[in-house]
């Protein structure tokens, strides 16, 4: 929550809003006319946004409270799709559901709800940042994943770390030139 708070604070000053911002951008978010594109990545973090609730065992009318919001429906509607959440919202969802990583949570609603906020974010590469530290936690999980790996020893470790390290160039390596041959137009 501390790290909410502080984003919250942050945002508040760095983008002029009020005190009551979510109150007055809650009509905006629910009005906002979108195109295709912005309804389907509103209803996938409206999934997301649900899948960390219920995993958080918590129901829409307790997050509601634990983020001081008076009504609860707009959390509904977001996860249902059918209405985006405001900054100062997603900031604070994000301290309480988002507790093991609450920033990348924060922006990966973000680039959702909020698109103009997430492309000032992702032009200071805040959005490259929250991505690598994705693929780590991705590649971590493989290790984390494979009980016989925690087995070996130091030396048999390097030796498994050696071979996956040239596996993996070599799966980059072959993926950049897949990449490269479907981009090219056929010949005549």
């Amino acid at each position: 929550m501390r790290i909410a708070r502080e984003l919250t604070s942050w945002a508040n000053s760095a983008l002029g809003v009020a005190e009551g911002a979510t109150e007055m951008t809650v009509a905006a978010a629910k009005s906002l006319a979108r195109g295709p594109g912005e309804k389907a990545a509103i209803g996938k973090a409206g999934e997301f946004l649900r899948a960390a609730r219920e995993a958080a065992g918590i129901t829409v009318d307790e997050l509601g409270t634990a983020v001081d919001l008076p009504d609860p429906t707009l959390i509904e509607e977001a996860e249902e799709g059918k209405a985006a959440l405001p900054f100062d919202l997603v900031l604070r969802l994000a301290g309480v559901l988002g507790r093991n990583d609450p920033i990348s949570f924060a922006l990966k609603l973000t680039r959702s709800y909020n698109p103009g906020i997430w492309k000032a974010l992702d032009d200071l590469g805040v959005g490259k940042l929250v991505v690598q530290a994705g693929r780590e936690r991705d590649f971590a999980n493989l290790y984390r994943a494979n009980d016989a790996a925690r087995r070996l020893t130091d030396e048999d470790f390097a030796h498994v770390l050696k071979f996956v390290g040239s596996a993996f160039d070599m799966a980059v390596g072959f993926h950049a030139s897949q990449k490269t041959r479907r981009a090219k137009p056929p010949g005549p």
